[in-house]
């Protein structure tokens, strides 16, 4: 479900046109920033960036050349292995030095700069939206929409994830930068700020998608939650009859002939019921007994026969306890 939203998104993304050559060339600027292949050392005579999918890079590709009237590129498939998927190369061969001259991706002095072009940091709202789209196209994903839902870009470095969190301050949109997991990311945890960012980028139907997921496993944690609780406590429910079951056969060990008839009577319904709750051995007495009363003279027996065992110098009825956790640990 996540892979469908993120490739739902830039299918999305890749349909919407920016509506001027500036906010195209903000869109650009942050495509190659977070996508580029081509070291930091400029010029350059190869330009390289690196996609998810062939239609992203075939859509940059296009940018190029309207932009900048680039003939000469080249695109390769990179197959996946293993755990990574496959990437689609792109390599512009041509007006190189023009390109990120042009995009501001550089000083005056040939420089690559530190985090997102200035043109772009200090542009339009529209400027900053199409940074966002660009980023999101080339390295951009939506993780699943639950307890820990987050869309995020991975950037080239924290400079370029704080000049993204301060685009989508401009937008209205909480961000954070932040690295994990070796790189430097962007990430909009907030539910609504993700529904806003994809609103503010024409992605309708992404948005609807991902908000139903959301709504969808919203409305299903409440019964897991009570799933997971009621599971706990009935696995914890049985293990205390199993304990209680195991101090009552060792009391019944312990104290032989010289126990009174009503706690000899509770000791062996715990005992031979060993699943039993209390209320349920309450019944089964003669004559029926409360669970507090049946309880009660289980206290009263384990409290004779450990006193009965200490007198003795023998195992009371905890021995029979860790005994029984030893058997369960070596299985």
């Amino acid at each position: 479900m996540v892979v469908d939203i993120t490739y739902a998104l830039k299918d999305e993304l890749l349909a919407l046109a920016s509506h001027s050559q500036e906010c195209v060339r903000s869109e650009l600027a942050a495509i190659v920033r977070v996508a580029s292949m081509t070291p930091a050392e400029v010029p350059q005579q190869v330009l390289s960036v690196d996609f998810p999918t062939r239609a992203i890079a075939e859509y940059v590709q296009q940018l190029f050349v309207q932009e900048f009237g680039v003939r000469n590129t080249t695109m390769k498939d990179i197959p996946g292995t293993g755990r990574k998927p496959a990437r689609f190369e792109l390599h512009v061969h041509d007006k190189v030095p023009t390109i990120v001259r042009e995009l501001g991706l550089v000083t005056r002095s040939g420089f690559l700069v530190k985090g997102m072009p200035p043109a772009v940091v200090t542009g339009t709202i529209s400027d900053a939206e199409a940074a966002w789209r660009g980023a999101l196209l080339a390295r951009g994903s939506i993780t699943d929409p639950g307890r820990s839902s987050a869309l995020e870009v991975v950037c080239p470095c924290a400079e370029v994830a704080m000049a993204f969190v301060g685009f989508g301050r401009r937008l209205n949109v909480a961000c954070k930068a932040k690295e994990t997991r070796g790189a430097d990311r962007v990430v909009v945890r907030d539910a609504d700020s993700v529904a806003a960012l994809l609103t503010r980028l024409g992605a309708h139907s992404s948005r609807i998608m991902w908000e139903d997921h959301r709504l969808t496993r919203q409305a299903s944690a409440p019964n897991n939650r009570l799933a997971n609780f009621d599971d706990a406590n009935t696995r914890r429910s049985a293990r205390a009859a199993e304990h209680s079951a195991a101090r009552a056969q060792r009391a019944l060990e312990i104290l032989a002939e010289d126990v009174p008839a009503h706690l000899a009577e509770a000791g062996a319904l715990r005992v031979e019921h060993r699943q039993a709750s209390l209320e349920e051995l309450g019944h089964l007495a003669d004559p029926p007994l409360t669970k507090d009363a049946i309880a009660g003279r289980i206290r009263r027996l384990f409290s004779m026969a450990d006193k009965r065992a200490k007198d003795l110098g023998i195992p009371d009825t905890q021995a029979a306890v860790r005994a029984l956790e030893e058997d369960a640990d070596n299985e």
